[in-house]
């Protein structure tokens, strides 16, 4: 396994080197289908992206504070929620990377004794458990179910998964410097998509970790798991949820040797081992992972899933 991917595997961790599939990736085309994507037009321009704050972490590549032009896209509004994604997989029959493999990366203190006992687990992150039958539909393992979560955001997703529903409807994944321009909302190089205050005022702007990781959440913003995608305020570009819940899938490669000039509509590395994901999520903390600030930035292999990470659409500008 690629280092940087292992390292990085604490907040979204990897599948192992050579765990078989249960079946081959489908060959076909997935067509287009229609998703009632609520889009929000960004007019793009020169931005400063990166970070050189004291509080991240260095070798994730965040820095260094670099100038940045992306040109005008649409971004969508919330990440993917289970109820879009159930309509995805009714119209295509597509089969997820979970499903395939047969086990989906569930937080531990979500499962019951039954399931816990005797889960692997990742040697540098064991609050993770795989669990057999894990899944979008099934984020808890066998019986559990979105039935009551159809606004929360679709997890257990991998970078391959988002792609083949960003083919069907219409859109694609955004590009890392696409993510962090939007999620900025216009504001210049502040720690949070709000502000340089985590609580401002008391009040909770997302949905991360409080209390002490990995044993004990409070749940003082209201959720130990996910919540609905539109739960808090949307940041100064309309978006919501561009911080915490859930972790969201990137177009580009990992890479973290960025020039300190000014670039163009950005792509990444040509290639490599894993995907960049942005935003942090329910289980970002403090005291381990503060990836949650907007500058933020970490990666996963393009087959992996977990319980906390999902996607968000994207799209050239009309």
């Amino acid at each position: 396994m690629d280092p940087n991917v292992e390292k990085s595997g604490c907040c979204a961790p990897a599948r192992s080197p050579g765990d078989p599939a249960d079946e081959s990736p489908p060959t076909r085309t997935i067509e287009a289908g229609h998703a009632p994507i609520r889009w929000v037009d960004l007019p793009g321009g020169e931005f400063l992206m990166g970070t050189d704050d004291p509080v991240g972490f260095p070798d994730d590549g965040e820095g260094p504070v670099r100038p940045v032009f992306v040109d005008a896209f649409r971004m969508a509004e919330c990440p993917v929620t289970n109820d879009e994604f159930a309509a995805f997989i009714e119209a295509t029959g597509y089969v997820t990377d979970a499903e395939r493999y047969g086990w989906s990366f569930v937080f531990a203190s979500f499962l019951p004794a039954q399931l816990r006992r005797g889960a692997p687990r990742p040697e540098q992150a064991p609050w993770w458990c795989g669990v057999s039958g894990a899944m979008w539909s099934a984020p808890e393992g066998p019986g559990s179910t979105v039935e009551d979560r159809g606004r929360h955001p679709v997890v257990h997703v991998s970078w391959n998964d988002a792609q083949a529903y960003c083919a069907w409807a219409g859109a694609r994944l955004p590009t890392e410097a696409e993510w962090e321009y939007a999620a900025r909302g216009g504001l210049i190089q502040k720690r949070y998509v709000w502000g340089d205050e985590l609580v401002p005022d008391g009040v909770h702007m997302c949905n991360i970790w409080q209390g002490s990781f990995p044993t004990k959440n409070t749940a003082e913003d209201g959720y130990r798991g996910t919540c609905p995608v539109d739960a808090f305020p949307p940041n100064g570009f309309g978006l919501y949820n561009m911080a915490g819940n859930v972790w969201q899938w990137c177009a580009d490669w990992w890479g973290v040797d960025h020039s300190p000039g000014r670039c163009v509509n950005p792509h990444g590395p040509k290639g490599g081992p894993a995907r960049v994901i942005r935003g942090g999520s329910y289980l970002c903390h403090d005291s381990y992972c503060n990836r949650y600030r907007v500058a933020a930035r970490t990666a996963n292999e393009p087959d992996s899933t977990t319980g906390n990470t999902g996607f968000r659409c994207a799209a050239d500008a009309r």
